[in-house]
């Protein structure tokens, strides 16, 4: 099947070969489309920040915006004009203050977000899966929800056990975990490395994916050109 676009498609099929180049090894071919896709990554990232951001959020508000947009705004454009002062290493110390605030707000979004995204929601399907009320309530008896709930609840104790550090020291010197804990950590360790070849079999699955499709629209490519 021809592409809509037949110039496109044929730059597409290019890039795809130099792409494909770095089977045989690192070699100029590769880098160049390399280089030209983090210039355009970085070419595309600065254009949606102009747009969406510094102007709608930072410049528009001080030109057109009531009084407190306006403070608003010039506390901002302060903010990152002290900011910038990092990439002199004289002024460098006048853009600690912002860089404080971005790293205080990036770590105060980032656990809230895991507490809120990620343990509140997993804590609470541990205990819905680990409960039989629903099933006594409609007289629906299953063992299944709650085997799965014994494995969930199971699997995330000896995970996080897994890495606790807390040891002590033996008589012969050495520093050693207790055989419960040590026990438990050997469950865990085989538990988190189940998840970890999951999820590289998950990224490794996308990857075979994108190339199928390379290869198809290659050969798609080929025939349609070959008539």
């Amino acid at each position: 099947m021809l592409p809509g676009n037949l110039l496109w498609s044929i730059i597409g099929f290019i890039l795809t070969l130099l792409v494909f180049s770095y089977l045989v090894g690192d070699n100029v071919l590769f880098r160049i489309v390399i280089y030209a896709f983090i210039g355009i990554s970085a070419g595309y990232v600065t254009l949606i920040l102009f747009a969406q951001v510094l102007w709608p959020r930072l410049i528009l508000p001080i030109i057109s915006g009531t009084l407190v947009d306006q403070i608003v705004g010039v506390v901002g454009l302060i903010v990152s004009v002290l900011l910038t002062m990092k990439l002199s290493p004289r002024l460098a110390r006048l853009g600690n203050l912002p860089m404080a605030y971005l790293v205080g707000v990036g770590a105060a979004v980032a656990i809230g977000g895991a507490a809120a995204g990620t343990l509140i929601p997993q804590f609470m399907a541990t205990i819905d899966l680990s409960s039989l009320l629903s099933a006594a309530q409609t007289r629906s008896y299953s063992w299944e929800p709650f085997v799965n709930g014994v494995f969930m609840i199971l699997g995330t104790l000896t995970t996080l056990i897994y890495f606790q550090y807390r040891a002590s020291q033996s008589r012969d010197g050495k520093i050693r975990r207790g055989l419960l804990v040590e026990s438990l950590a050997w469950i865990g360790k085989i538990i988190a490395a189940i998840s970890f070849g999951a999820i590289f079999a998950g990224v490794l699955s996308s990857a075979i994916t994108a190339l199928v499709e390379r290869v198809a629209f290659m050969i798609d490519l080929l025939r349609a050109m070959g008539g």
